[in-house]
C-alpha cells in the first residue's frame, strides 16, 4: 500500500478539556481548533465548557466568554457583531458562517468551530486572506468611465439601479469561496464566487463604461470558467446571496459579445 508523508504539523491532535464553570446549571460544550506558528507544533482540538446563564445567544458571543472568562491566548477576528463585516466568518458546525449571526440554540449538542477551509491560517482561528483580497483588488471593484465628470451626479434610472441588487450587498467574508471546491484546488488561478460576485455587480452597473476591459480580463480558463455551478457558494452565503448565478450571467454575456 501506498503511504503519504502528510505535511509537518498538517495532523489535528486532541487539545486540553477545561474545566466546566462551578455552578452553571446550563452548559454547551464548545470544541475549537487550535494552532500557534510559534510553537511548532501540530494544530489541536480544544474543549471548553459555556455557561450559557453567563453568555450571549450567538456563538461569537461564546467565543468573547471564552477569551475573557477561560483562555485569553483563543484568538479570532471579530467587529460589527452585526453580520455586516464580515471579520467573523467561520466553520461552524460543518458550515461556513459567521459567528455573529449564528445562534448557539441552532445547533445540536457540542459546537464544533474551525477556521474557513482551505486557507492558511494565521493562528487558531484567523485565516490569511491575502491572496482573497488580492483577487477581489484584480477585478477593479470601482467605476470606471471615460465620459466626463457631470455637473451634478452621474443619473441612473430605478430599473438600472434595480440590477445591482443581490450584487453589492456581499461583505467579503470568504464564506463562499472557501466553500467551494474548485476554490480550493484552483485558488491561485481561479478568482472564486466573491470576486466574480463583484465583477459582475460593475458589469451590471450602469454608469460603468469598461464593460469591455472587465470582459476581457475575466475571458480565461480559470480565471472564470472553473465555475462548474455546485452552488456551495449560495448555500453557504450568510447575506442570501448567489454567486454562482452571477458568475453564469458573467459567462452569458462572454457568449453574447462573440454573436
Amino acid at each position: 500500500m501506498v503511504e503519504f508523508s502528510l505535511p509537518r504539523n498538517s495532523k489535528v491532535t486532541e487539545g486540553k478539556t477545561w474545566p466546566k464553570p462551578e455552578k452553571a446549571e446550563h452548559v454547551t460544550e464548545f470544541r475549537v481548533y487550535r494552532w500557534n506558528p510559534d510553537d511548532e507544533k501540530n494544530p489541536h482540538v480544544d474543549t471548553y465548557y459555556v455557561d450559557r446563564h453567563d453568555c450571549g445567544p450567538m456563538v461569537l458571543d461564546a467565543l468573547i466568554w471564552i477569551k475573557s472568562k477561560v483562555d485569553a491566548t483563543l484568538t479570532f477576528r471579530r467587529s460589527c457583531r452585526e453580520g455586516i463585516c464580515g471579520s467573523c466568518a467561520m466553520n461552524i458546525d460543518g458550515t461556513n458562517t459567521l459567528a455573529c449571526t449564528r445562534g448557539m440554540d441552532e445547533i445540536d449538542g457540542t459546537v464544533k468551530i474551525y477556521p474557513l477551509p482551505h486557507m492558511p491560517v494565521v493562528k487558531d482561528l484567523v485565516p490569511d486572506l491575502t491572496n482573497f483580497y488580492a483577487q477581489h483588488a484584480s477585478v477593479q471593484p470601482y467605476l470606471q468611465n471615460i465620459t466626463a465628470t457631470p455637473e451634478k451626479e452621474w443619473r441612473q434610472s430605478e430599473g438600472q439601479r434595480n440590477k445591482l441588487d443581490g450584487l453589492y450587498e456581499c461583505i467579503l467574508c470568504a464564506c463562499c469561496s472557501t466553500s467551494c471546491p474548485s476554490y480550493w484546488w484552483n485558488s491561485d488561478r481561479y478568482l472564486g464566487p466573491a470576486a466574480l460576485l463583484q465583477a459582475h455587480r460593475w458589469l451590471q452597473d450602469s454608469r460603468d463604461e469598461a464593460t469591455g476591459e472587465r470582459l476581457d480580463f475575466l475571458e480565461d480558463p480559470f480565471r472564470l470558467y472553473r465555475c462548474h455551478t455546485i452552488m456551495n457558494c449560495a448555500k453557504a452565503c450568510p447575506k442570501g446571496l448567489n454567486p454562482a448565478k452571477a458568475i453564469a450571467e458573467i459567462k452569458a454575456k462572454m457568449v453574447e459579445r462573440q454573436v
